[in-house]
Parts: C-alpha cells; structure tokens; sequence
C-alpha cells in the first residue's frame, strides 16, 4: 500500500488541526474566483434547510440548470460551511444553481431521516416548486461519502416514483464520490486493507453505520442502494473516490452493477488517495484535478 503525499502528510498532520484548519485545507488557493463566481443564501425547501448558490455573473432571463448536493459525515456530521468550498469548486464559473441540503443527521435522527429530507428537496426542484428559477429538465444530484448514499438511494427512488407517477421529471445526472453503497457488511477487501491506518477506519464506520441504521435491515437498498433488485432506469453517473479508501471494494462494484444494469458510468480512481480526499484542495492535487473533472462532466451534462 503507497499512500499519495499529499494523502499521507494529511493523515500526519490532522491530529494538530484545529476544526477552523480543517475547513480552510478544503479551499484551493490557486482558484480565488471560486467564491465570487456564486451568492449564497440560506434558505429552506419544504421545511429543509439549504444554502443556495446562484451565479452571480449570468443575466437569470430563463431558467437555469441546478446540482443538489449531500454532504458527508457519516450521517453524523458535517455542515454547510465545512463543505462550502467544495460546492463552490464544483460550479464554480457555470450557469448552474447550486442547493447544498442540511438534512437531519443521526443519532437524534436516524434512518430514514436524511433520506427523506433529500427526497423532499429534490421533488420539490423537480416538480417545480421550490420557489427558483430552475429547469427542471437539467437537475443534477451528489454527494461525497455519506452524501453519495443519500444521492444514490435518491436517484434509485425518483426512478420509482416516476415510475409510479408519470409526473416527476428525470434526472440529468448524478455525481457520487466516494459513496457509501453497501452497510450490510464491513467484511471486503478494502475494508482489510484500508481499515486502520487510512484516515477513515473500519471501527468509525461501523459506529457510524450502527448510529444510522440504528436496528434497521442494513440490506435495504435504502440503505444499501448496491443491493437495489433492479438497478436500470438510472441517471448518467459520475463516480469519483480514491484507491486507499475502506469503500473502495463497494464503489467499484455500484459502478460496475450500474454499468451492467444498462446505465451510462464514468468511474475513476485516484491512485494512493484516501476517502475525504476531494474536501483536501488547500494541500491535494488530486482534490484539484478531482473538482475539475466533476465540473466538467457537469457542464457537459447540464449546460
């Protein structure tokens, strides 16, 4: 196992970090127009709290294209402003309106929590009713770790509900980096190799998947979207993660399901990464290259 430079000097120096320092690592120094490209506001959509980023330099005289993104955390965790520069980062310079949701996070509220909060924001962008000026035609969703369960389960219930409805517009795109897919087991390859000594342990993961969960069957694919029964009839897909991430064994395999099940998949791995690698673009070069090839796929999805 070779861990990137970047990755391994992360992992030496956290312990020192305070939180403010965590979150400034997430910034990339060579982009300052990041932050002016987009305004925010911090608003709600159907009772759920949203920072929404709106470009600043584009003439709103139509509607414009959107990404909603889930952040992780392990359920547990994370805020709007600790992944503030990666949302930023991702459309940054593009007519698309960004959502970031703060959906309910566990313990105080487990399963099915989160899922619900990001099914309500994204039916209610596609059905029109958020109160933005959005096409609805070119909605995109994401999330990075616990953020790309969320996107991902979402994806596979639009599907049915669509299904079901003949109402809800199709989603354009979805962008999953370094998602969680499978919480039924923690017994596979990556989980061996990685699990202690790569940022994100096996025993962080079973107590995050224990919090969430929280008693429920860890093979619905609610939980579990690698374990859907039928995963056709699913949005272009974007997967990004790193090669030294205890979910690398489960990603590759979404990708590869998603792939045989008919779907169109990009899927691409950063050799020596760790998971988190992408909120990393103030040290990681790898974090850089990441966003750009996000923003990319992106544009070409959406604009």
């Amino acid at each position: 196992m070779f861990l990137h430079p970047d990755a391994q000097f992360y992992i030496d120096t956290l312990p020192t970090l305070s939180a403010a320092e965590q979150v400034n690592f997430g910034k990339d120094p060579a982009a300052p127009g990041v932050v002016a490209s987009h305004s925010a506001l911090d608003t709600e959509i159907t009772g759920v709290p949203v920072r929404v980023y709106t470009p600043v330099s584009v003439a709103v005289e139509a509607a414009l294209p959107c990404l909603i993104y889930f952040h992780g955390g392990g359920w547990a965790g994370g805020t709007l402003d600790m992944i503030d520069a990666t949302v930023r980062s991702l459309v940054t310079g593009l007519p698309i309106i960004a959502i970031s949701v703060d959906y309910r996070l566990a313990p105080a509220h487990p399963f099915p929590a989160a899922i619900d909060d990001a099914f309500a924001v994204v039916s209610a962008v596609l059905e029109g009713t958020s109160g933005l000026e959005i096409d609805t035609s070119r909605v995109a969703i994401g999330g990075d770790s616990a953020g790309g369960n969320l996107a991902a389960v979402t994806a596979q219930q639009l599907r049915e509900h669509a299904v079901a409805s003949a109402i809800v517009p199709a989603l354009a795109h979805q962008v999953l980096i370094f998602p969680v897919t499978d919480v039924s087991t923690t017994d596979t390859p990556s989980y061996l190799q990685f699990g202690a000594d790569c940022y994100l342990t096996k025993e962080a993961m079973e107590h995050y998947i224990e919090q969430y969960a929280d008693g429920h069957d860890r093979t619905d694919p609610r939980l579990s979207p690698l374990l859907a029964p039928d995963l056709s009839g699913l949005p272009p897909t974007t997967i990004v993660y790193g090669e030294c991430d205890v979910l690398a064994h489960q990603i590759r395999a979404y990708g590869q399901a998603l792939l045989e099940a008919g779907n169109s998949v990009t899927v691409t791995e950063f050799m020596g990464q760790i998971h988190a690698f992408i909120n990393l673009a103030g040290i990681s070069s790898d974090a850089r290259a990441a966003r750009r090839f996000i923003r990319a796929e992106l544009e070409a999805a959406l604009c």
